[in-house]
């Protein structure tokens, strides 16, 4: 059986910086499923964009050699390269919002990769990722779906072209458990019946278990401390107008009317004023053109220091719920404040340290980063904006910050393409906490990043709470995070809250 995908001794490096790779070797064969696990870092992504033939920018090949499907990726020219990735071969990248035009809907998003495909076809192909029997689905663009639905349908758009080799970096990253056993099974079958070889990434180690035929491990990289090893956390005292959000337009789920079914969460506030912390009020909000119902009457109270877990299957309207506290999502009803003063539905509205008291970490940090700027620039900015140190302070402030979430200082002068997935969350967390916040609003803030630095970044919002009282609200589908960081739940139930 000749192999879809070969690497021998593959290094690959950063100009003038260190190893993304050292002397990595996998084959990939049709009918059979690769998983790349590893540390957070370690260079998963980076290999499975050598099967590209497209590293990041900034990094070179230093040794090895990358086959895919008899093509020398490295040593072909332009247009064989071209057609290469046009024709035989798809990859879905971690964040696959970002990858996705914003202005065309989800039918001619699909129709795009495919040859001739009927709307019959384009259906098929959607059910085939768990995608049938969402209202309206195919007239919808990027922004009105879930994290999840954008997943899914990035997915098919790679089958739709029926590859030889299919990659996929972190499929089932922001999934409930039962769909990422439908995507695990659908990979495994596809690699089966259609005798493709597929190569994933994955930190789901109990997936990669039941789905994957070969297993490659690749070793961390430069060791970094993790949060929970560092000093507590001692933000600068002196007082930017970022949210800390990206304002880029909704990415929020889009899917069938939710209610929220929770009120109290389940832990004390720990002042006496009733009004005091972030309190939602039959809280509505609504998708698209078509104003499709996604939350209805959504209860909400977050204490001083407490959290609240937000959980709900893929497409239920989490991520609506938590743009809509943060105000990138428009309500359509309900009320919320801020201990007792009324927050605008739209955060340009809002004032500027209202902005700065409410944070939002997303789901798919890519999308939220300025491509163009580095990451001390992304940090420096809501220092600034919001006044927390001095001028001469925000090097040192920008070293602390990503110190707290597990960088180290050298990741302060790399763009965000030169990050991992689960760097990029990190960052996008760092940039949250510069404003030092009073609720901070995460989205599945845990799902690009292994189990060890997942368990370190919620131990550091833990520390937050209790040195300085911030208030928390995460949605999150690792039921474990949940039931031990959580001190009460909203459940976003979907059609069954109609």
């Amino acid at each position: 059986m000749t192999a879809h995908a070969v690497v021998t001794d593959l290094t690959v490096a950063v100009r003038g910086g260190p190893e993304l790779l050292s002397g990595v070797g996998l084959t990939a064969s049709p009918g059979r499923v690769l998983a790349l696990v590893g540390a957070s870092g370690s260079g998963k992504t980076t290999l499975l964009r050598a099967l590209l033939g497209a590293l990041p920018p900034g990094a070179a090949r230093r040794a090895g050699t990358v086959r895919v499907l008899g093509v020398d990726v490295f040593g072909c020219g332009p247009a064989e390269l071209r057609e290469l990735r046009r024709r035989r071969l798809a990859f879905v990248g971690q964040d696959p919002g970002s990858a996705l035009n914003p202005r065309m809907r989800v039918a001619a998003l699909v129709a795009e990769t495919g040859t001739n495909l009927t709307r019959a076809d384009i259906a098929a192909l959607l059910a085939e990722v768990g995608l049938s029997g969402v209202p309206g689905l195919l007239g919808r663009r990027a922004g009105e779906l879930s994290g999840g639905q954008q997943r899914r349908v990035a997915l098919a758009r790679a089958l739709a072209r029926r590859p030889g080799l299919l990659l996929l970096d972190e499929p089932t990253a922001g999934l409930d458990p039962a769909l990422r056993d439908e995507i695990g099974a659908l990979l495994r079958r596809l690699a089966r019946e259609q005798d493709v070889a597929v190569v994933l990434s994955c930190h789901d180690r109990d997936l990669v278990e039941r789905v994957a035929d070969d297993v490659l491990e690749l070793p961390e990289g430069a060791a970094v401390p993790p949060p929970a090893a560092r000093a507590s956390v001692q933000p600068c005292r002196t007082p930017v107008t970022d949210t800390g959000a990206p304002a880029r337009g909704p990415n929020g789920d889009a899917a069938v009317a939710a209610r929220g079914l929770s009120g109290d969460t389940g832990a004390p506030a720990r002042g006496l004023d009733a009004d005091a912390g972030l309190r939602a009020r039959g809280l509505d909000a609504d998708v698209g053109a078509a104003r499709l119902p996604v939350l209805r009457g959504v209860d909400l109270d977050v204490a001083e220091g407490t959290a609240v877990g937000v959980v709900g299957p893929s497409g239920s309207g989490k991520t609506t719920l938590l743009r809509a506290l943060v105000g990138l999502h428009p309500r359509s009803g309900g009320s919320l404040t801020l201990d007792g003063l009324a927050l605008h539905p739209d955060v340009r509205r809002r004032g500027r340290d209202q902005r700065r008291r409410v944070q939002f970490v997303p789901q798919n940090p890519m999308g939220a980063l300025n491509p163009s700027a580095t990451v001390s620039a992304a940090l420096a900015r809501p220092l600034r904006l919001h006044r927390r140190c001095a001028r001469s302070a925000v090097p040192g402030r920008v070293a602390e910050l990503l110190e707290q979430v597990g960088l180290g200082v050298e990741h302060a002068h790399r763009y965000p393409h030169e990050l991992s997935g689960g760097q990029r969350q990190r960052v996008s967390l760092a940039r949250a906490l510069a404003a030092e916040p009073d609720v901070l609003v995460c989205d599945e803030i845990t799902s690009a990043l292994d189990g060890g630095t997942a368990r370190s970044v919620m131990e550091l919002l833990a520390r937050l709470r209790e040195t300085r009282g911030t208030a928390v609200v995460f949605a999150s589908h690792d039921l474990g995070l949940i039931e031990r960081y959580a001190d009460g739940v909203v459940t976003v139930n979907g059609a069954s809250s109609v």
